[in-house]
């Protein structure tokens, strides 16, 4: 393992290593020991108790947090008719069909999120190899497949994020950035903890929410109490 710096050193020290935190305690902790000199991005991560290669103990879906990610996404809806003015005047950075599907088979993939109305994913389907390992591909049940571009492109801009459980059964997230207010992180992790106690697969047996560990970009992680993982104390 190569060796940390300096900095991570000195805010490794600030956390007690047997130690399982409130939340709130450890949205504190975890802007505490930020090592970075940029605005970090403050992550959380869920180990769940499913096995998501069976199909009923799936995690996925997406969410508005509170009070957004502090990151803006570009954004590029799939669309063709009326639907193209929709989309622009929602806001989305790029709107269009053939062209758009040109340029991403000759590599441009200069966006965060693709949104598609259903009728254009015909043609974006030519693109599942490519878009499909970043994670970009339009998908009904995170709401990137819809005729409601408005409100897709809407949702995106004021800080939706998608959650899905990886095939070890962690679901990593962004909460927001280390410039937010304690106040404000916390809300947002409330949010996302609420959001998959909600969507516990059926079947998911045993404990749920195994470990929680919060953290900064390159910062150490900082361990919550799963007892008391959706507690805004």
């Amino acid at each position: 393992m190569a060796k940390r710096g300096k900095k991570y050193q000195e805010a490794l020290k600030l956390i007690e290593a047997d130690k399982f935190y409130s939340p709130k305690e450890a949205i504190e902790l975890v802007k505490k020991t930020n090592v970075t000199k940029f605005d970090s991005t403050v992550e959380v991560s869920f180990k769940l108790g499913v096995n998501p290669k069976y199909a009923d103990q799936q995690v996925r879906g997406a969410m508005v947090l509170p009070h957004g990610t502090g990151k803006s996404k570009t954004v590029l809806v799939f669309a063709k008719g009326p639907k193209v003015a929709e989309a622009e005047a929602a806001g989305a950075d790029y709107v269009g069909g053939e062209e758009y599907v040109a340029k991403i088979q000759g590599g441009w993939t200069d966006f965060d999120v693709c949104v598609a109305t259903p009728d254009m994913m015909g043609m974006v389907g030519r693109l599942g190899k490519i878009l499909g390992p970043k994670g970009l591909m339009p998908n009904p049940k995170v709401g990137t497949v819809t005729m409601d571009v408005t409100r897709a492109v809407n949702e995106i801009k004021a800080g939706k994020i998608e959650y899905r459980t990886d095939k070890a059964g962690n679901v990593q997230a962004p909460i927001g950035k280390v410039s937010f207010s304690d106040e404000q992180l916390l809300a947002n992790y409330i949010a996302l903890a609420d959001t998959l106690v909600k969507v516990k697969p059926s079947g998911a047996k045993g404990q749920y929410m195994k470990t929680i560990t919060v953290s900064t970009t390159m910062g150490p992680g900082v361990k919550i109490d799963v007892l008391k993982a959706n507690s805004d104390k």
